[in-house]
């Protein structure tokens, strides 16, 4: 299927621990594939991991992915117990008592111990930096996948206005070529009254007038360009149908289209044929506006 190059994503989960993650993702139009994350510098070493998943997924336009990450329980702590220095107060209160002759109190609870610098020591809980990871590809793919269902949406809306646009092209073309040969003869016909009106009674040479019209022929005849054009028709309609990413080649297509309707344009002189060119030119124009919107 078609996508367009412009849309929006979002995936949200939450996970065990209160970390909440949430993903967006935002793009419009760009010749190339154009990836930016934004991102809490701490997670910044699954950026490499989230782009090469972008890349999987879309073939070019400019994507502005936003993570956010949320903690409604806090971060994770860890106390811990440094027992050998414990010790060491401990074994120094007793040097304490003795010392004091039995005039020193010799009880103590752990509330006095945990009392003493460094006894106690809190600290964040390292964070699994692959289980992270992980979830963050997870939420990634539900945008992804949020993303390129709003892309085929307006794929097939494009795909319809370009076909239909090529339908109007075609039956331009054909007009075209319904009225092609009559102008041969329309000029004929004026060549010959001219030639009558100059000469009078004058014998006409046939010859000379049958050369005429078969260089004049030779020069508005637009065959080759309108098989052409044609042609150009149904590869548009085959790219259409066949999906994926398109938006290149119509690009270039669309440049040969442009070039044979210029070329039938310069070769008639017919005022009813160069309307039919104008107003498929303009069809041309529209439809190389949608294909730039494709992928």
């Amino acid at each position: 299927m078609v996508k367009s190059m412009t849309g929006y994503g979002r995936g949200e989960q939450a996970f065990e621990g209160g970390v909440q993650l949430t993903v967006e993702l935002r793009s419009v139009n760009n010749r190339y594939l154009d990836c930016t994350v934004k991102m809490p510098r701490a997670y910044i070493f699954a950026e490499e991991a989230m782009k090469s998943k972008i890349q999987s997924a879309v073939s070019r336009g400019k994507v502005d992915v936003f993570v956010t990450i949320t903690r409604s329980g806090g971060d994770a702590m860890t106390v811990t117990v440094n027992e050998e220095l414990a010790k060491g107060y401990i074994d120094a209160l007793y040097r304490l008592y003795d010392l004091g002759g039995g005039k020193v109190r010799r009880e103590y609870s752990p509330a006095d111990l945990a009392r003493f610098p460094d006894v106690l020591t809190v600290e964040k809980q390292e964070e699994d930096l692959d289980k992270m990871k992980e979830r963050l590809l997870t939420v990634l793919g539900a945008a992804l996948a949020d993303f390129n269902t709003m892309r085929e949406r307006e794929g097939e809306r494009l795909c319809a206005d370009i076909l239909g646009r090529a339908d109007a092209v075609e039956r331009l073309l054909g007009e075209v070529e319904e009225r092609s040969p009559r102008t041969v003869n329309d000029y004929r016909a004026r060549l010959e009254a001219k030639m009558r009106e100059v000469l009078e009674n004058t014998q006409i040479d046939e010859g000379r007038l049958l050369t005429e019209a078969a260089i004049f022929a030779d020069k508005v005849a637009v065959d080759e360009e309108t098989v052409r054009l044609h042609s150009h028709l149904g590869q548009l309609r085959e790219l259409l149908g066949a999906g994926g990413p398109v938006g290149r080649k119509l690009d270039f297509l669309i440049q040969e289209f442009n070039r044979e309707a210029n070329t039938i344009g310069s070769k008639c002189s017919d005022i009813e044929i160069s309307r039919r060119v104008v107003d498929m030119k303009a069809e041309i124009e529209k439809i190389r506006e949608q294909v730039q919107n494709l992928e």
